[in-house]
């Protein structure tokens, strides 16, 4: 769901479960500072994770985490992180830019955030709400105006998009 966040973006690098926490800090090190840095996927506050088998209900490890902070702070206000709490590792980390709360896209995190809602609607809700970022981040709105801008862009105004939409947060 998040990569088409990416798809289609000229020079854009992927890094993925298959690289060493030394070759992402490497990657970060040599990433022109202002060059945007996206990190997707799920997480917790203590940073981003990577799962090799998408279909487990585990992850192998933390993909991007304190020890990555110290290169993503160079970047300065240009990261976007899209992951549970992403909001929070930001904070923890003294980082800038776009970042996420909570965001519910499975149903057991819908359970344990008390959100009544269907697979249907967790899967249609959020490729839309994906799509709606990408537009933003295409028409180079300044990330520090994206979070008021999606939460204003909830057509659905169900419990599902009502938490999900203003969970954006530019830090």
């Amino acid at each position: 769901m998040l990569a088409s966040l990416y798809d289609g973006v000229a020079g854009v690098r992927l890094m993925d479960q298959s690289h060493s926490n030394a070759a992402i800090s490497r990657a970060l090190n040599h990433t022109p500072h202002g060059e945007r840095v996206m990190l997707l996927g799920h997480g917790s506050d203590k940073g981003l994770f990577s799962r090799i088998d998408d279909s487990a209900d585990t992850f192998d490890r933390i993909i991007v985490s304190h020890q990555h902070a110290y290169y993503l702070r160079r970047h300065g206000c240009n990261i976007v992180a899209v992951w549970c709490n992403a909001d929070k590792f930001a904070i923890s980390e003294g980082l800038h830019g776009l970042f996420s709360g909570m965001i519910v896209t499975e149903m057991h995190e819908a359970a344990e955030c008390g959100i009544v809602t269907t697979e249907e609607e967790l899967r249609v809700e959020g490729v839309k709400l994906v799509r709606r970022l990408r537009q933003l981040l295409d028409e180079c709105v300044p990330l520090c105006e994206v979070p008021r801008r999606m939460a204003a862009l909830d057509d659905a105004h169900t419990p599902l998009t009502a938490f999900n939409y203003p969970n954006f947060y530019y830090i």
